[in-house]
């Protein structure tokens, strides 16, 4: 078995049957750092605001330190019962803009980290990043 860092492919093994390599989380991340790539973190427990930025340091606990940081609000949905109103509060969230609060260098501890990700492509041009 494989466990080194890399793409999705892999070399044909004994047999003709392609192995696939693993991408481990760390090397991810090192990707991240590498590319100097702007991400996107989803904390625990906050489900109406993100962070992004780009990651500049991290450790073994997954701690980040994330330079130009900011938070990210994203629209929250009206409480509706009835399925009009619900309707209408969806589209009201779809017409409010995300706000962002700019931050700076900060660090994130790994245990309140659930996700990370690419930024959109979005995000980035209007945030004034290449």
């Amino acid at each position: 078995m494989a466990t080194a860092g890399g793409g999705g492919g892999g070399a044909p093994a004994a047999g003709g049957r392609v192995q696939r390599i693993m991408t481990q989380p760390i090397n991810l991340i090192f990707r991240f750092l590498q590319q100097r790539s702007r991400v996107q973190v989803w904390l625990f427990g906050q489900t109406d605001m993100r962070m992004e930025g780009r990651i500049a340091g991290f450790d073994e606990y997954m701690n980040l330190v994330l330079d130009e940081a900011e938070e990210v609000y994203l629209p929250t949905r009206g409480k509706a019962s009835a399925e009009g109103a619900a309707a209408e509060g969806a589209a009201d969230a779809a017409a409010k803009p995300v706000r962002r609060v700019a931050l700076g260098r900060v660090l994130l501890k790994g245990d309140t980290i659930t996700l990370m990700q690419p930024a959109a492509p979005a995000a980035t041009a209007a945030a004034g990043g290449a």
